[in-house]
């Protein structure tokens, strides 16, 4: 991510204590795997995410957080991956939960996949943005990042903005909630939605191209541990050690936000803000659409 370069080499290979920055050194530090496929594994830096017609599979972090970067470097499923979806994601738990989601919806062979981002906060989510790769993302391993603060939540690949969510939650009139209140894990996993993931269903998974692997690796968790309620004050803090509220990272960079209006007029494909049928059947549109996004 282009703002976290900034950063000194020194900073980010430390590990800071009471409630400041985690970095640990290898993926094994960082995640378990906690459902799933017996080939899936995690080597030192390496995790390997397997999905038969037995099982799929999926790994979580060891620890919850509030506040910071997340990231990894993912190769997803080569050739034909109708139905199969790879996610990337935070989440708490509960009913009422909050959720930061990259899930990577397979297609048929020669077809892209598709880029779906969603948001969910006190278990109320329908904040779907797609877009379409513009690169292919089974041929190597791009960095995939979600950084969380108490100003917005926004999501990078290979350290370009593509979607922002801001914190609407004091602004008068048209308040929006914002997950700033639940600790939350990262997670990542590999499973079959044939019923709706390639083409709405039409494309089903053809199971004779199993088993399917998506990789991963280089998983960095550079957040604020979430140690019960007093984290939501100590994380939020404007403190030098949490550098993830500092001004730099308030709001996007005037370059940042030329590549993410390039990237949304090229390969955005969906977007729930413009979605006429959402109006339609409710309305109106969630109150975050009527304030500015980036």
């Amino acid at each position: 991510m282009a703002g976290f370069q900034s950063l000194s080499i020194a900073f980010l290979v430390c590990v800071i204590v009471s409630n400041h920055m985690v970095v640990d050194a290898m993926t094994s530090k960082n995640m378990v795997l906690f459902w799933g496929n017996s080939q899936s594994k995690i080597e030192g830096d390496d995790l390997q995410l397997v999905l038969d017609q037995s099982s799929g599979s999926g790994a979580k972090s060891k620890r919850y957080f509030i506040f910071g970067s997340f990231e990894a470097q993912i190769k997803f499923v080569p050739g034909d991956s109708a139905g199969l979806v790879t996610a990337f994601y935070l989440s708490s738990e509960g009913s009422h939960h909050d959720e930061v989601d990259f899930e990577f919806l397979g297609n048929a062979t020669v077809e892209p996949y598709t880029i779906h981002t969603n948001i969910f906060v006190q278990g109320v989510g329908h904040r779907e943005q797609q877009f379409r790769p513009w690169f292919d993302p089974t041929a190597d391993f791009h960095n995939y990042t979600i950084h969380w603060n108490p100003n917005a939540v926004v999501w990078y690949i290979d350290s370009i903005p593509i979607r922002v969510f801001r914190n609407y939650e004091n602004a008068p009139k048209l308040k929006t909630a914002f997950p700033n209140k639940q600790g939350m894990r990262l997670y990542t996993s590999l499973w079959n939605a044939q019923d709706w993931a390639t083409q709405g269903g039409r494309v089903k998974t053809n199971w004779s191209y199993a088993p399917f692997t998506a990789r991963f690796r280089r998983f960095r968790l550079r957040a604020c541990p979430w140690n019960g309620a007093l984290s939501i004050s100590q994380c939020s803090s404007n403190s030098p050690t949490n550098w993830w509220t500092s001004p730099v990272y308030a709001q996007l960079s005037a370059s940042q936000s030329t590549k993410l209006r390039e990237i949304r007029q090229k390969y955005m494909i969906y977007d729930y803000c413009l979605d006429p049928t959402r109006k339609r059947s409710s309305g109106v549109l969630p109150p975050e659409c009527y304030r500015r996004q980036f």
